[in-house]
């Protein structure tokens, strides 16, 4: 069975009902339960070269802190415990890095 569960969490209703759901499978199989949201900017976003003014990222970045506290609040609320994880970046490469550096057993 499951160790290890990472849930990718945005805040969108689609992200609430599947962390509620895995919640459920994390609590039966007595798995720790990691819940990632990733600050990332989208492309439009760029200025030339790449750049991005440092207060966007902190604009998405407590954006993301209050998703997450969300998140970890809806768990709390219904007995779940898991631990929350910030990371900003592009989301699928903060997801895969996270699910290795706490070799996860699944990832939703």
């Amino acid at each position: 069975m499951y160790r290890k569960i990472l849930l990718a969490y945005d805040g969108t209703a689609e992200g609430r009902s599947a962390l509620l759901e895995c919640a459920e499978v994390a609590s039966f199989a007595k798995a720790e339960t990691h819940l990632l949201a990733v600050a990332s900017m989208p492309s439009t976003m760029f200025l030339t070269e790449g750049f991005v003014p440092e207060e966007l990222i902190e604009t998405e970045k407590k954006r993301m802190q209050g998703v997450l506290d969300q998140g970890i609040g809806m768990l709390k609320e219904r007995g779940y415990v898991a631990t929350g994880h910030l990371a900003v970046g592009e989301p699928v490469e903060e997801i895969g890095r996270a699910a290795k550096e706490l070799h996860s057993d699944l990832i939703v």
